[in-house]
C-alpha cells in the first residue's frame, strides 16, 4: 500500500530518516528480545547454570542472526536502487529470486547447526556443567533459521520501499507470543532451556509467515506471488554480490567475537555469566544504531537510482549523526542504571558484579562503532561490498585476534579483553571513511 511507504528521493532527508528508521529500531529491538527473554526468563526461574547455558550461544546466534542479515541486506539494496530508478520489473525479479537465496541460506544453517553446535561449543571451551544445556539450546533455536531468513528476506524488500512500519506489527506480535510461551514453558513446564528454545522458534515462524502473507497480498511492484517464484540470474548475482559479503563479514566478525568468548571462558563461570548477562546490552544498543545503517543503504540506493548525488552524502551524514547519538544516550543509560539491568537476568551478586566490569568499559564506546558501521551501509548503499567487508576483515576480525594473542595473553584481565573492541572499531572506521570518501567523488558530477 502506497501509505506504507516513503520517498526516498524527494523532501526533507532528517524527518524522512528518523520516520524511516523509528519502525526499524523497534523492529531490531524485538529480533533481539527473542534471545534476551529466553535469558531473562532461564536466569530467574531456571538459575544460574540455566543462564550461563543459555548465555554461552549468544555469539553463535549473533553469527547465524549475521549471515541471514547480510542476505536480507543485499535484498534491501539491489531492491532500493531499482525503485529508486523505477526499474519495476526488475524489482519484481530481485523479489521473487530473492525468496530462494534466503530460504536456501537458512536451510544451510538449520543443518550446519545440528551437526556443528556442539562441536562448536566445546571448541570455545563451555564449561563442562554448561556445555549440554547450551547444546540442546542451540540446535532448537537453529531449527528457526529457515524462517528467520524468510522473514529478513520480507523485511529487506519492506525496507527497500520505506515501509518499516508492517515489519514492526509482526514483530510485535511475535514478541507478546514468545514472552507467553517462554513463561508457559520454563515456570508451567519446566523445560528450562529447551523451554526456551521451543518459545523461540514458534514466534520466528510467527513472524515468517505474517510477512510474507503481507507480501502476498500486496500488488505493487514488490508484491510477492507465488507462481513467480523462479531463480533470475541477473537478480541472484546482484544480490549475491551485496549479500554474500556481507554475510562473510557478519560470519568472521562473529567468529572474531568468539575468540573474545573462548578467552572470557577460561576465567571462572561466574564470570563467564556476568559477561553473558552483560552482553545482552551489545545486541541492546547494536541493533537501535543498525536501524540508521539500513536506513543508509536504503535511502543511498534510492538516490543512487534516482541520480541524485547530493542527496547521497547528506543521507550518509545524517545517519552518522542519528546512529552516533542513539549509542551514547543509550550507553549512558546503560552505565547508571546498570545494576537494575543486569538484576533482570540474574539475582546472584557476583554475577553482577563481573557484569558492572564489562558495562564500565563499553557503555561510553558503542557510540565509535557508529563511523565503521555507517561508512560500511553507506558503501553497500554505493553498490559496493567485497571491499568493506575485507576492510572490517582486517580491523575487526585479524586486529582483534592479533589483541587476543598478544596484549590478552600478555595482561590477562578482563579489562585488556574488553579494550579490544573500540580499539578495533577505531582503527575499521578509519579505513571505511577513507573507502567511502573515495567511491563518493568518483560518482558522476552530472548526476545532482
Amino acid at each position: 500500500m502506497k501509505t506504507n511507504e516513503i520517498d526516498m528521493v524527494n523532501g526533507p532527508l532528517a524527518r524522512k530518516i528518523l520516520l524511516y528508521s523509528i519502525p526499524l529500531m523497534f523492529s531490531n529491538l524485538l529480533q533481539v528480545f527473542f534471545n534476551m527473554t529466553d535469558v531473562a526468563v532461564v536466569g530467574k526461574f531456571a538459575g544460574a547454570r540455566a543462564l550461563g547455558s543459555v548465555g554461552s550461544t549468544t555469539i553463535i546466534i549473533t553469527l547465524t542472526t549475521g549471515i541471514l542479515l547480510g542476505m536480507g541486506g543485499g535484498v534491501n539494496a539491489v531492491t532500493a536502487l531499482h525503485m529508486g530508478a523505477e526499474r519495476y520489473e526488475r524489482v519484481h525479479k530481485t523479489v521473487h529470486t530473492s525468496i530462494i537465496l534466503c530460504f536456501i541460506a537458512g536451510l544451510l544453517l538449520l543443518i550446519a547447526g545440528l551437526v556443528f553446535s556442539k562441536p562448536l561449543l566445546e571448541a570455545m571451551n563451555t564449561k563442562p556443567e554448561l556445555i549440554d544445556g547450551a547444546t540442546a539450546y542451540l540446535m532448537i533455536y537453529l531449527c528457526g533459521s529457515p524462517a528467520l531468513a524468510i522473514y529478513n528476506f520480507g523485511n529487506g524488500v519492506l525496507s527497500a520501499v520505506g515501509d518499516t512500519k508492517r515489519p514492526l506489527i509482526y514483530l510485535s506480535i511475535s514478541g507478546v507470543l514468545n514472552i507467553i510461551l517462554n513463561l508457559f514453558f520454563v515456570i508451567v513446564c519446566r523445560l528450562g532451556v529447551i523451554g526456551v528454545a521451543i518459545a523461540s522458534i514458534i514466534a520466528q515462524y510467527l513472524s515468517a509467515a505474517l510477512i510474507i502473507n503481507c507480501l502476498r497480498k500486496t500488488y505493487a511492484s514488490y508484491g510477492l506471488r507465488i507462481k513467480d517464484i523462479a531463480i533470475d540470474k541477473e537478480a541472484a548475482v546482484s544480490v549475491l554480490r551485496i549479500g554474500v559479503p556481507a554475510a562473510i563479514q557478519y560470519s568472521l566478525f562473529a567468529i572474531a567475537n568468539i575468540c573474545i568468548q573462548t578467552s572470557i571462558n577460561s576465567f571462572s563461570h561466574v564470570v563467564v555469566e556476568g559477561n553473558s548477562a552483560a552482553t545482552n546490552a551489545d545486541s541492546l544498543i547494536y541493533d537501535m544504531m543498525a536501524a540508521f545503517y539500513t536506513a543508509c543503504t536504503s535511502f543511498i540506493a534510492q538516490n543512487l537510482g534516482a541520480r541524485k548525488k547530493s542527496r547521497i552524502l547528506k543521507t550518509y551524514f545524517i545517519t552518522l549523526a542519528y546512529s552516533f547519538m542513539i549509542a551514547l544516550f543509550l550507553g549512558t543509560m546503560l552505565f547508571i542504571f546498570q545494576k537494575q539491568f543486569l538484576s533482570m537476568f540474574t539475582s546472584d551478586p557476583d554475577v553482577i558484579k563481573y557484569g558492572e566490569v564489562r558495562i564500565g568499559i563499553m557503555a561510553f564506546v558503542y557510540c565509535i562503532s557508529a563511523f565503521m558501521d555507517d561508512a560500511t551501509a553507506a558503501a553497500r548503499g554505493l553498490g559496493k561490498s567485497v571491499m568493506p567487508t575485507i576492510i572490517v576483515v582486517m580491523g575487526s576480525v585479524v586486529f582483534r585476534i592479533i589483541w587476543l594473542l598478544t596484549v590478552f595473553a600478555y595482561f590477562a584481565t578482563l579489562e585488556s579483553i574488553y579494550l579490544v573492541y573500540v580499539s578495533s572499531w577505531t582503527l575499521t572506521a578509519i579505513a571505511g571513511n577513507i573507502y567511502f570518501a573515495y567511491h563518493y567523488r568518483k560518482i558522476p558530477k552530472e548526476i545532482s
